[in-house]
């Protein structure tokens, strides 16, 4: 058995004064199919990139195999070079026949390696990439987010591949990916890491669990401190009357009838001790209180207001067909939007999905068959590109005519920081840039919600916030999204495409 040690690891990006990584310490198998799972910015790439050696770092990683990280970086503009052409400059000591033979194995023709590499749709660049890394023996795999603009057949066939695999950390926010294929997860949490055996759903459990022990710790704690507190002022009161009754009490009263001078002193002692005792007591409990918690994940519930239409049916197609050259893109569709339903669209990357929310929005489409759409529909559309962003919060909220005040609130209960507001929107990692466009479409009241992919480079948690706001608020929308789990808690209708 091989072991990858982290020793004592500290890391802090410089100009900033939060250290990512304080004092940690971990051990991991080299078989090991390790997740790596954890809210936005809580460091989990950075984590991959100081494994790789990328940063400066205190402290000490050792590893007995080599590490590869996905996805590898592929020049910008490849022209008409091919697939093969590219992998081999960018890992010159990979074997086309062990190649081959991953590419077997993800259900992939090995044709593809002789096609121009910019031909290759995401979900073909993505196994491609992952049957070079898988073609090398004894490398240990950095997997980082490998399911983003994967559709949901891609997705299991990946969990399918991985499952026969091992040796690799992998950061996903895929729910199912990860019960598919790992055997225990590293979670990055609010205070320090933990590492668990089993799956994610087995991790969740745990988490739950614990959550839930720590809350019930945390009321008997606080009830015990009150009350502890209460009783120490008591004591206190009652020592401070003992110590003048021992001093001036003979004075008073008749001394033939009074308690002598030594036992009025005993019991004030005695008060004094009780109330020592009982201050003791209290912090300790304070101190056992301050110990729980610090991982509890308080994920504030969002809210969305959207407006009710003044029909019950919002949008409805008979036989409709989308076409950009001779052959549609999917067969001839029959729906009914009505009020209150949430309709997830399902199908295979290219199968029209993004065109159908295109043609719901209003752009010039072409398309057989019959579509109608109420009349002066509000609609709020989040798209997946996150590209156009640039400039301030500010500046967005200005241009779409948000509440300010509004965004940033959620953004907060998103987990965004607020010294994160003062960047520009270009700074943002690819997940907080997602968090603004959901952000500022929950901002927005509408008839009608269309949303492309929303979770791409979305946490866990933010997941469960976005499933919970739309199962309470119940807007009227179209979504596009891969992730089985989410579609399968908020969807009321689905629409596959093929």
């Amino acid at each position: 058995m091989s072991t990858i040690t982290i020793q004592n690891l500290s890391f802090t990006y410089e100009g900033s004064y939060d250290p990512v990584f304080e004092q940690v310490s971990l051990q991991l198998d080299t078989t090991w199919k390790l997740g790596l799972i954890g809210r936005n910015g809580r460091g989990k790439t950075t984590l991959l990139n100081l494994l790789l050696g990328k940063y400066e770092y205190q402290g000490n990683i050792s590893s007995p195999v080599p590490f590869d990280y996905f996805p590898f970086p592929v020049p910008e503009r490849t022209g008409s070079r091919t697939a093969w052409d590219i992998l081999e400059a960018a890992v010159p000591d990979c074997e086309l026949w062990q190649v081959c033979r991953e590419l077997d194995a993800l259900q992939m023709d090995a044709a593809l390696l002789w096609q121009p590499y910019e031909t290759l749709s995401f979900g073909e660049r993505t196994r491609v990439m992952l049957a070079v890394l898988f073609s090398r023996d004894n490398h240990f795999l950095l997997i980082d987010e490998p399911t983003n603009h994967l559709d949901e057949p891609a997705r299991k066939l990946l969990g399918q591949y991985l499952r026969r695999k091992k040796g690799f950390i992998l950061v996903s926010h895929d729910r199912r990916l990860l019960d598919d294929c790992t055997d225990h997860i590293l979670a990055i949490n609010r205070a320090g890491i933990t590492l668990e055996k089993g799956n994610f759903s087995t991790w969740q459990e745990n988490k739950q669990r614990q959550d839930s022990f720590e809350l019930a710790q945390n009321l008997r704690l606080r009830k015990e401190i009150s009350r502890l507190t209460s009783a120490a002022r008591q004591s206190a009161s009652w020592a401070g009357s003992s110590e003048k009754n021992k001093i001036g009490y003979a004075s008073h009263h008749d001394k033939a009838d009074s308690p002598s001078r030594d036992y009025v002193g005993e019991q004030s002692r005695r008060m004094e001790q009780r109330r020592k005792n009982l201050e003791r007591r209290r912090q300790k409990a304070l101190e056992e209180k301050s110990a729980l918690l610090k991982n509890l994940e308080t994920a504030e519930p969002l809210k969305l207001f959207p407006e009710k239409y003044h029909k019950e049916v919002l949008l409805e197609a008979k036989d409709l067909q989308i076409s950009f050259g001779p052959r549609p893109l999917f067969p001839p569709l029959n729906f009914r939007l009505k009020q209150g339903e949430r309709l997830v669209l399902r199908g295979s990357n290219g199968s029209g999905k993004s065109s159908l929310l295109k043609l719901f929005l209003g752009d010039s489409v072409p398309y057989t068959g019959l579509y109608s759409s109420g009349s002066g529909l509000k609609i709020s559309y989040l798209s997946q590109d996150t590209s156009f962003l640039k400039g301030s919060l500010a500046d967005l909220a200005l241009a779409r005519g948000l509440n300010l005040t509004l965004l940033l609130a959620l953004l907060r209960k998103l987990d965004l920081e607020r010294p994160q507001f003062e960047k520009p929107l270009e700074a943002f990692s690819a997940g907080q840039k997602k968090k603004v466009l959901i952000a500022a479409s929950l901002c927005e009241q509408a008839h009608l919600y269309l949303w492309d992919e929303p979770l791409n480079y979305i946490d866990l948690f933010s997941r469960i916030q976005l499933e919970e706001v739309l199962l309470s608020s119940r807007p009227t929308m179209v979504l596009v999204e891969h992730d089985r789990a989410f579609t399968d808690q908020v969807g009321t209708s689905f629409l596959d495409l093929g």
